[in-house]
């Protein structure tokens, strides 16, 4: 064999082992991007975290800034999305809308993954009468279906955006328990759990040490599905009324209000409306993604 041949198997055996040592999370990586669909959400996710940081640049004109000269104006150069029944410019409250429907999202969502996972890792590590008792208890909230029970929450909380992330935390809990629950069980046999505990590790170490990072990415795919459906039950309980109050520029009151102009001037809640369909379809296809990215059977 020649150098030239040897030279070329090993630089081939280096490249098959660095392939092999490459980490889970650069493989995700590469299926991530493989995901046109994903990378389509991901991207749609980033303009509406962009257009909600930037809001205040962004914006022409104030979002709660009556102009009666204009009202019920359809979309002009001067106003590209019209205006409200008030002469409230639509561009500018949609732009501010979004982020009070990222932040209901974001923060009801992290609510439900502080007490689902911790209540969902508690039940599937020490199981037993303590996994029996937690999971009954979130058998009773799943009884009831999530919108109803999250209309229920409002109603005796009192409506209010403040109260609406409080809702959808709660109504989200038992997903995010029993999801987690079923990854810790998943992990909590295997030999590294033991050899951890073995070695005389306590029961919170191997916990937030080895057992959390290694059912993490359930818990990922879950929360950016569930954001989508935070900010759709948002959206509906501001419709209802029970969600944010006028003047605040909330998509799903702007599309409640707008009921009353469908004849006269569509504009004032199809765009509303509009909005609040592809803010949910960009985490919906971002979660998706994630879900085909994280799933350790994908062919690489």
């Amino acid at each position: 064999m020649s150098d030239t041949d040897v030279s070329v198997q090993v630089a081939t055996q280096a490249a098959e082992v660095s392939y092999q040592r490459r980490s889970p999370w650069a493989s995700m990586l590469r299926r991530f991007r493989k995901n046109k669909r994903a990378l389509v959400g991901f991207w749609m996710v980033v303009v509406f975290v962009g257009i909600a940081v930037f809001a205040q640049a962004i914006a022409p004109y104030d979002p709660i800034e009556q102009n009666m000269d204009v009202i019920l104006q359809p979309p002009s150069a001067d106003h590209l999305f019209g205006t409200d029944e008030y002469g409230r410019d639509i561009l500018s409250r949609i732009i501010y809308g979004s982020q009070i429907s990222l932040m209901i999202g974001i923060v009801g969502v992290l609510i439900s993954v502080v007490i689902g996972v911790g209540l969902g890792t508690i039940s599937g590590y020490f199981g037993g009468r303590t996994d029996m008792f937690i999971m009954r208890i979130m058998d009773i909230f799943m009884a009831f279906p999530s919108f109803l029970l999250a209309l229920a929450i409002v109603s005796v909380l009192g409506p209010g955006m403040v109260n609406v992330m409080i809702a959808i935390g709660i109504f989200s809990v038992p997903t995010f328990a029993r999801i987690s629950r079923s990854a810790v069980i998943s992990v909590k046999n295997k030999e590294f759990i033991e050899a951890a505990k073995s070695m005389g590790a306590s029961h919170a170490r191997v916990i937030f040490k080895h057992v959390l990072p290694n059912s993490v990415a359930p818990i990922i795919v879950l929360s950016t599905m569930r954001i989508a459906t935070a900010i759709l039950t948002a959206s509906g309980l501001s419709f209802l009324g029970m969600g944010a109050q006028p003047p605040t520029p909330e998509w799903g009151a702007m599309l409640s209000t707008g009921r009353e102009y469908l004849r006269t001037a569509p504009h004032v809640s199809t765009i509303p409306g509009l909005a609040i369909m592809f803010m949910v379809l960009a985490f919906n296809m971002l979660g998706d993604g994630l879900r085909d990215a994280l799933d350790p059977k994908m062919k690489l």
